[in-house]
C-alpha cells in the first residue's frame, strides 16, 4: 500500500500532544487537534456571561493550551505561519472528524483505563486501515488494545515522541502483539524521512529503551553523588559538555524537565522491573523525596536543584542545593585537575581515557559512573532491544548524548570497562565476556565505508543496516579522503562531487579553512564536477577566527588585516563565482562567517534546526567576508518601484544592526538570508549531505556555467544615508544605543547606501561594495571599544556572536 500521510489527529493537547501537532505542522501536514470539553466555567467567561454550550467555552482547553505550547520557548514551531495548518475542536462534537485523517496519535493522561476509553470512542469513527498509535512513556501496548477490532489491531502500536518533539529526535516504534510488519516499516521510515527522527524499534518493555537506560543513569547518579559528597553544581560541571552532554547537564535539565515527571517514571520502572538486577536503583532517595515533599520541582514551581533569587540591590543569583542540608546557598567554585587535562582536546570521545584515568574525585566518579552504565547496558541486550547500536541510538536522539552507552565503552575499550565494572563489584552481561573470549575487541567497526556492530546473538559483526540511504562523513573521512589540512578535510563523495568538512575549534574560519575552501575549490574545478560544505560539528560554523583579528588589530598590522580580509572576501567570491557549483550545508549556530559563506555558495541545503545571522555587531564591526556587500545586492534585486527601495534596503540593514538570528531555516527566509525558490529546508541532518550531493550533481548535469560577476547593483545613496543617519541618531538620543554602536551602525549605512551617491539607483558593482564593506570593517578593529568587545570575547571563549 502507497500510504501517504495529509492529515493527522492528535488526541491530547497538554504539552506533548501540543508540541507533536506543531511538529506535523511544521513538516506540512494538517492537523486536527482535540480535548476534552470543560466541565465549569472559569471567572473570565463568567464574567462574559458564556455557557458551557458556548464554542468558545467548548474549546477552551485545546485553545489555551495549544496557545501556551507556541508562545513557550524554545518554540516547538518553526514559523508563526505554519500554526494555520492546526484545527482545534473537542472530543464531543468533532470526534467524527477523525475519520477523514491519515494516522491518529492519542496523547492523553497515562492511565490505562483512561487511554483504553478514549480508544473505544475512537473506533467508532476511524476508518479502518487509518494509523492509530499511542505516545505512552511505557504502559504495555498489549494492555492498551485489549477488545478492539482486528484492524485495529493491526494499525495500532506505541509510538513514542520525546520532550519537546521538534527538538528531540528519538521516535520510539513499539509494536503491539498484532501490529502489522508493513505498518512498522512505515512509521519507521516517516520518522525520519518525513519528521526528521532517529527511529528506533524498541521492545513492549516498561519505558521501553530511552528512558529505561536514561532513567536508570540519572537514578544511579542520584545515589553516586550522596555517598561521594559531590555538590549539585559539580555535578552539573562533570555531565555537561565535557562528556558531550547538553550544558543543563543533569541538575538543571531535571528543573527544567520537572523532578515529578522524573520519579513518577522512576517509581514506575521500580513497580515493574522486579527482576531488574539494579532494581532497588530505581528507588527514590530520601532527599528527592523530600523535594517532591516540599514541591521543590524545578523551573515549574520557582525552585528545584537551583533557585533564582534577587539580592537587596535587585540583582538576580542562582542559588544551588545542599544535598545534605537542604538548604540554598551560593554556588561554590567547581575546580577538577581531570577536567583540566582534557581542555586541549577537541574530540569528546578522546577525553573518556582520560577521565576515566582521574586522580581526583572526577575521575572516580567518572569510573563509578560508566561502569555502572556499562553493566546496566550490557545486561538490557536482549530484554528491551536484539541489538546493542539501538540503545546507543536512543540515547543519543531522546537523551542528547554525543555518545551511547556502548560508545564510550569502545572509547575506554572494552577490557578496561569490565575492569572498572568488576572494581565495582558489578558483572557485565555473559555475551560481553564471550565476545571478548571470541577476539572481538570492539562493539563497532567501519570497513568499506560501512558501520558494523557486534551482534550478539550471531557472535559477529554485522553492517547497521539502512546506512545506505545517505552518506556518513564518520564512516568515509578516512578512505575517501583527497585533501586536508589544520582546518579542513576534504573528502570524496562519488559521482564527482567533493564535501568540505571544517575541523577547525568550533569550525571558526581562519586563514587554515580559507585555504583549505580555496584548495577543494581547486580540485573541483580540475579533477570533479561540484563542490559541498558540510560538516557534522556540533554547529555548522561560529564565524570568523576573532583571536587572529585581534591579534592584528592590538599589533596595528592592518595591512596585514586588510590582506586576511580581502582573502575571505576572495575566497567567499570564489564559492559564488567558480567552474563548478557549490552547495553549503548550514545546521546549528551558523554566525557571521558561516553565514556569509551560505550566502555566496549557489545553493543552501539547510538543516531546519538552523540558527543564522550575521551578528559581527556584536564585537564592534560589520560583516566584512560579504556579508554586508551581499545584504545590499539582496535588497536591490526586490527593488520595483521606488517608494519601497528604501524599506527594502532598510529590512537587511536591520537585519545586520539587530545581529538577528533565526531561530530556524524556514525563518531565514523571512531575514532573506535564504532565498526561496533557490534554497531548500531539510527536516533530517542524517540526509543533509547526501540531499546536498543530490543537487550538486543535478547542478553539474545541467550544464552548469560559471557565472559573471554582478555589475549591476542599485545603490540608493544619499537618499538612503541620509534616512539611516538620522535613525541611528533618534536610537542614540533615547539611549536605545551607546555612540560606540552608532558609529558602527553609521559605517553599515554607508556601505549599503553605496557611500555618499548623490544620484539615486546608481549601478555599482560587487567589488565597489567589497571594498567598502573592507575600509569600513577595517576602520572600526581600529576602535578601542572593539578591541575591547574583541578582547571579552576571546576571555569568555565564545564564539563571534552578539
Amino acid at each position: 500500500m502507497n500510504r501517504k500521510i495529509n492529515k493527522v489527529a492528535v488526541i491530547g493537547s497538554g504539552i506533548m500532544g501540543s508540541g507533536i501537532a506543531c511538529h506535523f505542522a511544521n513538516v506540512g501536514v494538517e492537523v486536527l487537534l482535540l480535548d476534552i470539553v470543560p466541565r465549569e466555567l472559569n471567572e473570565k467567561e463568567k464574567n462574559k456571561g458564556l455557557t458551557l454550550d458556548n464554542p468558545i467555552v467548548r474549546n477552551r482547553i485545546v485553545n489555551d493550551s495549544l496557545q501556551s505550547a507556541i508562545k513557550s520557548s524554545p518554540s516547538p514551531i518553526y514559523d508563526k505561519s505554519f500554526v494555520n495548518r492546526i484545527t482545534t475542536g473537542n472530543l464531543e462534537d468533532d470526534i467524527a472528524k477523525v475519520k477523514d485523517v491519515d494516522w491518529i496519535i492519542e496523547v492523553v493522561i497515562e492511565r490505562l483505563d483512561i487511554k483504553k476509553q478514549v480508544f473505544e470512542n475512537l473506533e467508532k469513527h476511524r476508518t479502518p486501515g487509518t494509523l492509530i498509535t499511542t505516545n505512552t512513556s511505557g504502559i504495555p501496548i498489549k494492555f492498551m488494545n485489549e477488545g478492539r477490532s482486528e484492524d485495529f489491531q493491526q494499525h495500532f502500536c506505541g509510538t513514542h515522541f520525546f520532550n519537546p518533539a521538534r527538538y528531540l529526535q528519538l521516535f520510539e516504534i513499539i509494536p503491539g502483539p498484532n501490529t502489522k510488519p508493513e505498518v512498522i516499516d512505515f512509521l519507521k521510515e516517516y520518522g525520519e524521512k518525513h519528521l526528521g527522527k532517529k527511529s528506533v524499534i524498541a521492545k513492549d518493555t516498561p519505558a521501553f529503551i530511552g528512558n529505561r537506560v536514561g532513567i536508570f543513569s540519572i537514578m544511579s547518579l542520584f545515589h553516586t553523588v550522596k555517598k561521594m559528597g559531590l555538590s549539585v553544581e559539580e555535578v552539573d560541571k562533570l555531565t555537561g559538555p565535557v562528556i558531550g552532554r547538553q550544558k543543563s547537564a543533569t541538575f538543571r535539565t531535571v528543573d527544567v524537565v520537572g523532578l515529578d515527571t522524573l520519579v513518577h517514571v522512576a517509581n514506575g520502572l521500580y513497580e515493574n522491573v522486579p527482576k531488574d538486577e539494579r532494581h532497588e536503583l530505581f528507588k527514590i532517595p530520601d532527599y528527592i523525596q523530600k523535594m517532591m515533599d516540599n514541591k521543590w520541582l524545578g523551573s515549574k514551581t520557582g525552585q528545584g536543584f537551583y533557585k533564582k533569587v534577587k539580592d537587596k540591590e535587585g540583582n538576580s543569583n542562582i542559588l544551588s542545593l545542599d544535598l545534605e542540608t537542604l538548604e540554598y546557598k551560593k554556588q561554590g567554585k567547581t575546580n577538577f585537575p581531570t577536567l583540566e587535562l582534557t581542555k586541549t582536546i577537541d574530540n569528546v570521545a578522546d577525553r573518556f581515557e582520560v577521565l576515566i584515568n582521574g586522580k581526583d574525585k572526577a575521575g572516580e566518579f567518572y569510573r563509578k559512573s560508566f561502569a555502572a552504565l556499562f553493566a546496566y547496558a550490557s545486561h538490557r541486550i536482549p530484554e528491551i532491544a536484539d541489538d546493542l547500536y539501538k540503545i546507543d541510538d536512543a540515547m543519543r536522539a531522546g537523551f542528547g548524548w554525543e555518545h551511547g552507552p556502548f560508545q564510550i565503552w569502545d572509547a575506554v575499550g572494552i577490557k578496561k570497562g569490565i575492569e572498572l565494572v568488576e572494581q565495582e563489584n558489578l558483572a557485565v552481561a555473559e555475551w560481553v565476556n564471550e565476545m571478548i573470549n571470541a577476539g572481538q575487541e570492539s562493539f563497532y567497526s567501519i570497513k568499506d565505508g560501512n558501520k558494523y556492530y557486534y551482534n550478539q546473538q550471531s557472535k559477529k559483526h554485522e553492517i547497521i543496516p539502512g546506512q545506505d540511504a545517505f552518506i556518513i562523513l564518520d564512516n568515509i573521512r578516512k578512505s575517501n579522503e583527497v585533501f586536508s589540512n589544520s582546518g579542513v578535510n576534504v573528502q570524496d563523495l562519488g559521482d564527482g562531487i567533493l564535501n568540505v568538512e571544517f575541523t577547525s575549534k568550533m569550525n571558526s574560519i581562519g586563514g587554515d579553512v580559507l585555504g583549505g575552501l580555496n584548495k577543494a575549490i581547486d580540485l573541483a574545478e580540475k579533477e570533479y564536477q561540484g563542490l559541498v560544505v558540510s560538516n557534522n560539528g556540533k554547529n555548522f560554523s561560529v564565524g570568523a577566527n576573532i583571536g587572529m583579528i585581534f591579534m592584528l588589530a592590538v599589533e596595528q598590522e592592518y595591512d596585514e588585516l586588510n590582506m586576511a580580509i580581502k582573502y575571505f572576501q576572495d575566497t567567499m567570491m570564489r564559492m559564488r563565482y567558480s567552474s563548478i557549483p557549490t552547495v553549503a550545508c548550514p545546521h546549528n549556530m551558523t554566525l557571521g562567517g558561516g553565514c556569509e559563506l551560505s550566502l555566496h555558495a549557489d545553493k543552501v541545503v539547510a538543516h531546519a534546526e538552523s540558527y543564522i545571522g550575521l551578528v559581527e555587531f556584536g564585537v564592534g564591526v560589520i560583516p566584512g567576508g560579504g556579508g554586508s556587500k551581499e545584504m545590499t545586492l539582496r535588497a536591490s534585486d526586490t527593488y520595483e518601484k521606488d517608494d519601497v527601495q528604501l524599506n527594502r534596503l532598510r529590512e537587511n540593514f536591520l537585519a545586520i544592526g539587530m545581529a538577528k538570528v533565526s531561530t530556524s531555516a524556514y525563518e531565514a527566509y523571512h531575514t532573506n538570508i535564504l532565498q526561496k525558490g533557490k534554497d531548500i529546508v531539510v527536516i533530517n541532518k542524517e540526509r543533509q549531505l547526501t540531499i546536498a550531493q543530490k543537487h550538486a550533481q543535478l547542478m553539474a548535469e545541467n550544464g552548469y556555467t560559471k557565472p559573471q560577476q554582478r555589475q549591476d547593483i542599485k545603490v540608493l545613496g544619499q537618499q538612503a544615508l541620509g534616512a539611516f543617519y538620522v535613525g541611528t541618531d533618534q536610537m542614540y538620543a533615547g539611549k536605545y544605543i551607546s555612540e560606540h554602536d552608532k558609529k558602527i551602525a553609521n559605517k553599515l549605512a554607508y556601505v549599503m547606501a553605496g557611500g555618499d551617491i548623490s544620484m539615486p539607483n546608481t549601478l555599482v558593482s560587487e567589488q565597489y561594495l567589497l571594498d567598502l564593506e573592507r575600509e569600513a570593517f577595517l576602520s572600526l578593529t581600529g576602535e578601542r571599544k572593539t578591541l575591547e568587545r574583541l578582547q571579552h570575547m576571546l576571555k569568555k571563549g565564545k564564539p563571534l556572536r552578539n
